[in-house]
Order: C-alpha cells, then sequence, then structure tokens
C-alpha cells in the first residue's frame, strides 16, 4: 500500500548509515529490531522488510512525502511521477515581493531549462542547447502579501533538482530561508536545514484501487510560516 507522512524539514528523506533519515525512522518504526539484525547481516536493500522510496522532497523542506509498503505500489507510484499523472501543490514565502507578481493574482508559469551542477549540491538555469539541461515547467499564483513577503502556490509540472527554488531565485524572488540561492534571511536557516517552502498537496491514483486520493499537510508550527495562520 501507501504510506502517507507529515516531512519534518531537516530530516533527509533518504541519507547513508549514520546518518538520521525518513527512511530509517520509518523502518524502525514498521519493523523494529528486524532492521538491526537484517543490516548486521549484510542484507541492505529492504533491511526488516520492503519500504520503497518512489518520491523525495529536498531536506529543508516539509510537507507531505509518499512511501510505498509494497513493490507493487512503489513500481505503481514511480510510473505516475515518470508520467506526470500526480499533482503535486506546493506553498512558498519568497523576497522580496515582485510588484507585477502582486498586482495581478492570476496564474502564471515558469519554464526554463535546469542542469545539476556535476559535483555540487546544487543546479543552475542555462540555455537550450547545453548539454544535460532539462526542461521544467511550474504553475503558480500569488495567495497574499505580509511584511514584505509574498506567499505562493505552486504546481510544479516536472521534477528538476530544486526546481521550485531555483526558478523563484532566477525571478528575483529567493525563497525565504534558502541562502544556497539567494535568500537573505540567516535567522529562519540558522542552521541551514529548512527554508519557507511546503508541500502542502499531492493528488495520485491509488496503486490498488485505481481510486483518485488528495492528501493535504498542514503548515508545521515554525517561525517560517508564524506569519500565515489562515493557509493552515
Amino acid at each position: 500500500g501507501v504510506l502517507a507522512l507529515a516531512k519534518p524539514a531537516g530530516l533527509p528523506t533518504q541519507a547513508v548509515p549514520g546518518i538520521e533519515s525518513v527512511e530509517g525512522l520509518i523502518r524502525r518504526q514498521l519493523f523494529g529490531e528486524a532492521v538491526a539484525v537484517d543490516l548486521a547481516a549484510g542484507r541492505r536493500r529492504h533491511p526488516g522488510g520492503f519500504l520503497g522510496i518512489p518520491h523525495r522532497l529536498d531536506r529543508p523542506v516539509s510537507g507531505v512525502l509518499l512511501l510505498a509498503t509494497t513493490p507493487r505500489a512503489a513500481r505503481q507510484l514511480s510510473r505516475q511521477f515518470e508520467r506526470r499523472q500526480i499533482s503535486k501543490v506546493y506553498l512558498a514565502v519568497v523576497e522580496p515581493i515582485a510588484a507585477d507578481l502582486v498586482a495581478d493574482e492570476e496564474m502564471f508559469e515558469w519554464r526554463d531549462v535546469i542542469r545539476k551542477i556535476p559535483d555540487e549540491a546544487r543546479a543552475e538555469i542555462v540555455a537550450t542547447d547545453i548539454p544535460g539541461g532539462r526542461e521544467a515547467i511550474t504553475d503558480g499564483r500569488p495567495l497574499a502579501v505580509r511584511g514584505g513577503r509574498l506567499l505562493l502556490e505552486l504546481h510544479p509540472r516536472t521534477g528538476r533538482t530544486h526546481q521550485l527554488r531555483l526558478q523563484a531565485a532566477a525571478r528575483g524572488l529567493p525563497i525565504v530561508g534558502d541562502q544556497l540561492y539567494g535568500s537573505a534571511d540567516k535567522v529562519a536557516n540558522s542552521a541551514a536545514s529548512s527554508l519557507a517552502l511546503h508541500a502542502h498537496m499531492i493528488s495520485f491514483q491509488d496503486p490498488e484501487t485505481g481510486e483518485p486520493v488528495s492528501i493535504c499537510c498542514p503548515l508545521p508550527e515554525s517561525p517560517l510560516w508564524a506569519d500565515w495562520p489562515q493557509v493552515r
């Protein structure tokens, strides 16, 4: 089946042994001591039992995350992601405010080519003829303005490395706390572990029944989101 959880900011989806992650926590909750037994015996592919990771969120991003508890569910969800059949909605607080976005509260489209920078944990927007570049498309709309910042609703149609973070920053709208891509906010992101980007909703087909499913994840209790209680 499918396991949906609220991932906290600062916790990686997956990590190497010795670093805490969503996968490690859930494995221990589901399989208990069997995880340690399997790891000690060298069975590292699915220690304790099957847990598929067809969906990932960046470490500093919070929100709804889908895991799979059967191989069939993992295959079905992976296929839906590959075919762009899964709809995702993110909320982001950006700075500074772009006057043209505030003035017109209609949908906008961001369309770029993004390339993962070799040997670096970041990406960049490149020309269409640069090797390794992949199309990145995001729809969005402004929701509210407060304290010199803008709340955006973002609907990524593709899933490139740091897509929303990079596309927002490229338009002079870095996500609050995202110092990697130009945010000036050093207080909210003192440990570089969280930023104001939240996976708010995901819609997919249940791998077992084929029925449509939508899951909404409330905003976390965090100073990053304290000014936006209306969207909790």
